[in-house]
């Protein structure tokens, strides 16, 4: 096994990971905004590691060039996908999170609000 498939299992081990963790994330989190962010950020990342590690392991020029190009539009389109869900959630007022203080702490700390 040469170095090129060692690196393109690395990265491809590590969008394994990066997509175990957003599954984590839409799991554990709370509401819908935070795991907008959790699967916008991860996944985005996982994507690219992905299309990276395919395009090191095929290593044919313009098919790796393919890849990659597939790679970043998914790395433009994710975030904005994202925008526009969380902006039509918000629109739609699903899941509007609580209104909270900024200090939860502030009566156990002594430093209480006028």
């Amino acid at each position: 096994m040469g170095i090129r498939l060692i690196i393109a299992y690395i990265f491809m081990g590590g969008a394994i990971f990066f997509a175990i963790v957003t599954t984590i994330g839409l799991i554990r989190f709370p509401d819908v905004y935070t795991r907008i962010h959790a699967s916008a950020v991860v996944l985005t990342i996982s994507a690219v590691m992905l299309s990276f590690g395919v395009a090191i392991y095929v290593w044919e020029f313009y098919l790796s060039i393919k890849i990659m190009f597939v790679g970043l539009i998914f790395l433009i389109t994710n975030p904005l996908a994202t925008h526009a869900i969380a902006r039509a959630s918000y629109r739609r007022k699903i899941a509007c999170p609580e209104v909270r203080s900024v200090d939860d702490y502030s009566k156990y700390l002594g430093r209480d609000r006028e």
